[in-house]
């Protein structure tokens, strides 16, 4: 299955803090930062979006462009942060950071997902996915990129960057 994963655009107010499920607003450049990516975007049969307004309104604006049908998927919303939900990063308790750097996958300090969690559900949503034979288009967050490449067997996924507006193949199973 063809797939492209977008991260959303720059959301207003998100420089330092834990955003995860926060719904923030679209930054002042929304409009511009659409019309610019829309052009350099390839050819895809279908829009898959999160939830969170901050892609929601993007893929609604790909969709319109290109004519295309869009579904709503919560699977591949940002992971929950619990209760660092809209703290800055440097103010969460170092105790609580260091517990989830010591059992990455399975640590919920927070009280939210744990990343393992992120990846069942990422993985349900691929596996749907997988069943598509024309290419799609998920727009959706940087945690979602990261778990969908490593399901995928990538390099080093967790650390992987994806710009704010920027695109990547996610690679069929068994291609690196």
């Amino acid at each position: 299955m063809p797939l492209i994963l977008l991260r959303h655009t720059r959301p207003l107010g998100g420089e330092g803090l834990c955003y995860g499920r926060s719904d923030l607003p679209l930054a002042a450049d929304f409009e511009a930062a659409a019309t610019s990516l829309l052009a350099g975007l390839p050819r895809v049969a279908g829009i898959v979006s999160s939830p969170r307004t901050r892609c929601r309104r993007l893929a609604e604006r790909i969709a319109a462009a290109r004519r295309l049908g869009l579904r709503i998927d919560a699977r591949i919303a940002e992971m929950d942060f619990g209760a660092w939900e809209g703290r800055r990063w440097d103010d969460l308790p170092r105790g609580e950071i260091d517990a989830w750097a010591e059992d990455f996958h399975g640590a919920r300090p927070h009280g939210g997902e744990s990343v393992a969690m992120l990846a069942e559900r990422v993985g349900a949503a691929l596996a749907e996915t997988a069943a598509d034979a024309v290419p799609v288009l998920w727009v959706t967050h940087l945690g979602v990129v990261r778990a969908a490449r490593a399901l995928r067997g990538q390099a080093a996924p967790w650390e992987s960057r994806l710009g704010f507006g920027q695109w990547t193949r996610l690679p069929d199973p068994g291609q690196r």
